[in-house]
């Protein structure tokens, strides 16, 4: 194997519906569902609007049997590829793999131990989906988390070796993805690094658990994925927020795109305000970023407060607006193109958007 390939690349390829996660391809956007479990309708609704925000992959809880019916309507109609996230009763996983999963996530550990893996394993097998392997913190096995030899990353990666090696060596089965999670940023990067160097042909999905509210979470997950994903490690990502699963798309797609690895939508790059500034810069830019929300292009917007920043320091933007004294000047790759009004700048910006 080639010692220049990034980790990503060295994983083998899996198929989570359509979507192909690991083998080098792209990074996966997940996000998990939260409408009730039973609520077809709602379900769905949730799908079209985390599609539209530029989800790949969705996962749904399905904490009791009587969900099931509910989940595989669900999967009948969803245009993206639905995991089945099951913990404690072995026998949903299995029915939710008869039923039209696109992957299982289980955590042997919380299901009853290896051995009560061994039919879920056998129904994924039939239905030709893989499994994610979904080892937490706080709920390793009682023999791994008591050991003292060992910091808490290691405990982790132990706890998903041990799994893998079962369901590879003695099962024969390798349709596999694994993630390691914690709601630390630095135990998580150590874990996936870890993870990425003992099992470097398993696909990776990366996240810290539980991060919190949007402001916190956001960061928290930039700073420990960020730092993963420029090293090459993680085929598939979720940022977990306490918020509406559309945040957490769009935070994904706009963290993959700070690292210049995918790009989906526009990139907003505005400066910070200071004593120079004649206009409601602030406002301003909250207005784009409303309107960009909504745009599916690949492009860098630039909202910049004076002559100093803009466009100058923004020469590298598709198209952006420099500011004076209740004007603008909306320029392209650095060269001006109109000026217009205060009151003008947003709709000579979408209409210069438009035409690129």
């Amino acid at each position: 194997m080639d010692e220049n390939m990034k980790p990503h690349q060295r994983t083998r390829r899996i198929m989570v519906g359509a979507a192909p996660v690991g083998g080098g391809a792209p990074v996966a956007v997940q996000s998990m569902l939260n409408a009730p479990a039973d609520d077809v309708a709602a379900n769905l609704a949730q799908i079209e609007a985390l599609a539209e925000a530029g989800c790949e992959i969705v996962r749904m809880a399905i904490p009791r049997r009587a969900c099931l019916d509910a989940f595989e309507a669900v999967c009948a109609a969803s245009p993206l590829p639905v995991v089945a996230d099951i913990h404690f009763d072995a026998t949903i996983a299995i029915e939710a793999a008869r039923r039209g999963a696109a992957k299982l996530r289980i955590n042997p550990g919380n299901i009853g131990g290896l051995e009560a893996t061994r039919d879920v394993i056998e129904a994924a097998r039939e239905a030709g989906i893989p499994i994610r392997i979904g080892v937490n913190a706080g709920s390793l096995d009682d023999a791994i988390a008591e050991r003292q030899d060992l910091t808490l990353p290691e405990k982790l990666v132990a706890s998903a070796r041990q799994y893998v090696r079962f369901f590879e060596d003695e099962c024969r089965f390798f349709d596999l993805a694994v993630s390691a999670k914690a709601h630390d940023v630095q135990t998580t990067i150590d874990t996936y690094r870890l993870l990425a160097a003992e099992l470097p042909e398993v696909p990776l999905h990366i996240g810290v658990t539980e991060a919190g509210t949007a402001f916190q979470g956001i960061i928290k997950s930039a700073a420990g994925l960020g730092v993963l994903l420029e090293e090459g490690i993680g085929d598939t990502m979720r940022i977990s927020l306490t918020d509406d699963p559309v945040v957490e798309v769009r935070a994904c797609w706009t963290l993959l795109g700070a690292l210049d690895l995918r790009r989906r939508a526009p990139e907003l790059i505005s400066c910070p305000t200071c004593g120079r500034c004649q206009v409601d810069l602030i406002g301003l830019a909250r207005e784009v970023e409303e309107h960009l929300a909504s745009v599916q292009k690949p492009v860098k917007v630039a909202v910049m407060g004076c002559v100093v920043n803009g466009p100058g320091e923004a020469a590298d933007a598709d198209i952006g607006v420099a500011c004076g004294a209740g004007s603008g000047v909306v320029f392209s790759h650095g060269k001006i193109v109109r000026k217009v009004n205060e009151s003008d700048i947003v709709p000579a910006l979408l209409e210069e958007l438009e035409n690129l």
